[in-house]
């Protein structure tokens, strides 16, 4: 059993009456061990939001950033009080080597409008939006829904925060990279960034910049800042959203362009990719980085490719031979979907996986 773990329950204080509490105040109860000896500085953040059935889709999704990362990781498991024990009782069998700790957090709204935001789009989702507030000693931090895979390691996309220049403060990917099949230019009723708007399942944000910047809006001729903002853009375009907090970031980087980095496609490669014929080119020239199973297509039938790829990964012990227990095996599952077409552009799929497995074993025999 591992013993590089932090488990820490916290309680923010927006959820404590004012009766209780009296001031901004939280408890914390954190059993630690001390074998970690990295510096906190050198960790890689990586924060998820997990409600309902998502359990067995969250531990994959962290399965994944595991296997391939190099530098070590810092998980914020954001999610439903039911769920913790659970989580709690699958991740400290986990097999980290030294290079994983994990924080779990209850869901945690501000008091005033916390029903309105837990029933915006799904439940949960708009935890997100509170990631700088709530996680104040992080300085960077990268979260991804539920339904993502890493098929490379998560050093990587965390080299993005190096390449912002002074106004950026977050990095996501384009929703769409063929206007003609994008949701945005041609159905919504807000503001959004770019062509296509953006998709907020990857998010890269410095949050220190973030908790720091005051933002162009279209409610005010006075900048806001983060936790200023969120409440009156929701008041505002509630009855004109549909993708429910995605849309609000997106109408947020529609006033504030030049504070966002937009990284390619195949960091958050979607069914949308495929489905209607290949349309990300960095992907088929380099392969699929982050795999994002939207729309519910690792549990189902109707885009077997991707769900090869979940079921793969989840499937994996840790230790055993990744050519022989992942590769093969998801290359021979690759070759039956064929009649999609995603199956007909399948060898993007483990064009990077393969990469990432040739790198590993690299570093392995190089002790």
């Amino acid at each position: 059993r591992c013993k590089n773990l932090s488990v820490s329950f916290w309680n923010s204080y927006w959820m404590l009456p004012s009766d209780v509490c009296g001031m901004n105040c939280f408890w914390e109860a954190t059993f630690r061990y001390d074998d970690m000896k990295t510096h906190p500085s050198e960790k890689m953040h990586l924060a998820v939001v997990a409600c309902g059935e998502r359990l067995e889709e969250t531990v994959t999704m962290l399965r994944s950033a595991i296997i391939f990362s190099v530098k070590p990781l810092q998980f914020h498991i954001f999610a439903e009080d039911q769920l913790h024990k659970s989580f709690k009782d699958i991740l400290d069998d986990f097999p980290y080597e030294g290079k994983v700790n994990y924080t779990l957090y209850p869901i945690t709204f501000p008091t005033e409008s916390a029903a309105e935001w837990k029933k915006l789009f799904k439940p949960c989702a708009s935890q997100r939006l509170f990631l700088p507030l709530i996680l104040k000693n992080v300085d960077s931090l990268l979260y991804v829904d539920t339904d993502i895979l890493f098929l490379r390691p998560v050093d990587d996309i965390w080299s993005f925060l190096r390449k912002f220049n002074s106004t950026q403060i977050a990095a996501m990917a384009p929703e769409h990279e063929e206007p003609r099949i994008g949701w945005y230019n041609r159905f919504a009723r807000h503001p959004y960034y770019g062509a296509t708007g953006i998709n907020s399942g990857v998010m890269l944000m410095n949050m220190t910049r973030i908790r720091r910047k005051y933002f162009k809006n279209d409610m005010t001729s006075v900048r806001l800042q983060w936790g200023e903002i969120l409440m009156p853009l929701l008041k505002k375009y509630k009855l004109n959203i549909t993708w429910g907090d995605q849309d609000l970031l997106n109408i947020m980087f529609f006033h504030n362009p030049e504070s966002l980095y937009v990284f390619p496609c195949q960091w958050n490669y979607r069914p949308d990719h495929c489905i209607y014929g290949s349309n990300c080119k960095e992907a088929e020239e380099e392969g699929i980085f982050i795999l994002h199973g939207n729309r519910g297509v690792y549990h189902d039938d109707k885009q077997p490719t991707f769900r090869a790829v979940y079921e793969a990964i989840k499937n994996y012990s840790f230790g055993d031979d990744l050519v022989h227990s992942l590769l093969r095996p998801l290359e021979l599952e690759l070759q039956k979907t064929m009649h999609t077409y995603c199956g007909r552009v399948h060898k993007v799929f483990i064009k990077q996986l393969t990469n990432s497995i040739r790198d590993l074993n690299a570093r392995r025999s190089k002790g």
